[in-house]
């Protein structure tokens, strides 16, 4: 299946089928594309939790709202999380990239101030995020991305110190019978010539 295709099937999951796991090996692969995610200047300011622990997935479920059941019925869920002081990214991730990589955020990154660099590296977990959910059509599974999450609660049930959580993606297998999926409820998305441009 080419991409155009993988784009077309792939949807927002509402019911995942509970009894259906992903394998080792597929969460493994799905590790190391997170590992691979771009961002600007090579900074990776993440760190990705994988949970499958049923105790702890259920936890965090009762701590994302509407999200619920999802967490519940979904194999995994992966937490986004993001470096949350500007003086960590600056020791720990900035201090190993080369001089190029400095001299930018230095010049471009460092003037906006510390909550135009948290804004930044925030925007870099998204650019993970859109490479995650592709990676995952793309191997067949089915996904849903969730903003709909509590920060400070999840922060408290994965401390991670020095990092924040900014949103999660379940992961797993649809319910054969799940509303949301194409081939029950068309995709809707506003007109080509409306979102792009030729020039």
């Amino acid at each position: 299946m080419n991409f155009l295709d993988i784009a077309k099937n792939r949807y927002s999951t509402k019911q995942y089928n509970p009894d259906e796991k992903l394998s080792t090996d597929i969460v493994q692969q799905l590790t190391q594309i997170l590992q691979l995610s771009p961002s600007s200047i090579n900074s990776q300011p993440w760190k990705f939790t994988i949970i499958s622990d049923e105790k702890i997935k259920s936890e965090i479920a009762n701590v994302s709202y509407h999200n619920l059941e999802k967490i519940n019925q979904a194999s995994h869920l992966v937490v986004f999380n993001v470096i949350d002081q500007v003086a960590k990214f600056e020791q720990e991730n900035l201090s190993q990239l080369p001089e190029g990589a400095v001299n930018y955020y230095n010049q471009h990154v460092k003037p906006l101030g510390d909550a135009g660099i948290k804004n930044w590296m925030q925007h870099q977990v998204y650019l993970s995020l859109g490479f995650f959910l592709a990676a995952a059509a793309s191997m067949g599974i089915d996904s849903t991305p969730m903003e709909g999450i509590q920060p400070e609660a999840y922060n408290n049930l994965l401390q991670h110190e020095g990092y924040t959580a900014l949103f999660a993606v379940a992961i797993g297998r649809r319910d054969p019978e799940d509303f949301n999926q194409p081939t029950r409820k068309p995709k809707f998305r506003r007109p080509l010539e409306e979102v792009t441009a030729t020039i």
